[in-house]
């Protein structure tokens, strides 16, 4: 196999263009999002501190993880074809696991972080320090390293005999290990993938038992004001947290006898696509420190306009 069809979301050309010019949308409302608040976390010292640093890296995440997948789709849907390489497969594949996957790790520290700073706030200096936070943004991305190298390594070396249609607007494992013709080889990416499942059960019990914790802990406080502040840094997270679970879960746990190419299509999307356009905005919707950045990048961007005209 030299390439791969993917599955096209519309088959006229008019469902074709309003489909790019809806995906451009997207795409460039994920990009200013992300890309003004790795700005804003970049150039206010006021928010070089361990959230906005794992926001950061959130952010980062979310821009390469819609980067791998949407415009693809919308140079397909563009230029009305369905092609893409066995390279460009295995590279889409690669990026797509170790972006996804270090975000899920990344947001498992973040209920940490969270954890630490309302459990635990005396010991949050020590606990995460600069260097600590460093490490478990490391740890983050080089899990999500291992676990896409070895699941592309693992699907790509798969011997392929049953075409090279996939039902799947993006190149995604599931969907090329039907496409193989060999049961023992397609077992061990079958134990690969259960491994992975029960690791990121694991990370989402961890999650909610942090959230068990720091409810029980904000609930205890005395001070309105001060349960205030602790929701609004807690929920953009548990938001998060739950469009990333409740979309993967739904795409991955979708039984086959409801299953259908155009259900999967959807599902995927939401999982894919749709996160990481709107974490930006759960992120700043409450975050007063991010607002007043906001602000001033603003005006200080209007300025600079002004003082060219």
């Amino acid at each position: 196999i030299t390439h791969f069809l993917l599955l096209a979301f519309a088959d006229t050309r008019e469902l074709q263009l309003l489909h790019f010019c809806l995906f451009l949308g997207i795409y460039l409302a994920a990009l200013l999002g992300n890309g003004l608040i790795i700005t804003a976390v970049a150039c206010d010292h006021r928010l070089h501190t361990p959230m906005y640093f794992f926001l950061l890296n959130l952010a980062l995440l979310d821009l390469g993880c819609i980067s791998t997948t949407l415009p693809k789709a919308m140079a397909n849907s563009l230029w009305d074809t369905r092609d893409i390489s066995f390279s460009g497969c295995a590279s889409q594949v690669f990026l797509f696991l170790l972006l996804i996957s270090s975000e899920y790790y990344l947001l498992t520290v973040m209920a940490y972080d969270r954890y630490v700073a309302i459990c635990k706030p005396l010991h949050y200096g020590s606990l995460l320090g600069s260097r600590a936070c460093v490490h478990k943004a490391a740890a983050a991305w080089g899990s999500g390293f291992l676990t896409a190298l070895l699941h592309t390594a693992n699907t790509f070396s798969l011997p392929l005999c049953q075409g090279n249609s996939l039902d799947q607007f993006f190149c995604e494992v599931p969907q090329i290990l039907k496409l193989s013709c060999s049961d023992l080889d397609y077992l061990r990416e079958v134990g690969l993938l259960v491994f992975s499942a029960f690791f990121s059960f694991v990370c989402f019990v961890f999650i909610v038992l942090s959230y068990l914790q720091i409810f029980r802990a904000v609930l205890r406080m005395p001070s309105e004001q001060g349960r205030h502040k602790a929701f609004s840094t807690c929920l953009p997270h548990l938001a998060v947290v739950s469009l990333f679970i409740s979309t993967a879960l739904a795409t991955y746990l979708n039984p086959p006898s409801l299953s259908s190419p155009s259900l999967s299509l959807v599902l995927s999307f939401l999982y894919s696509v749709v996160p990481p356009a709107v974490n930006p905005l759960i992120y700043s919707m409450r975050n007063q420190d991010l607002k007043e950045t906001f602000r001033k990048l603003l005006k200080l961007l209007q300025y600079t306009v002004f003082q060219h005209q």
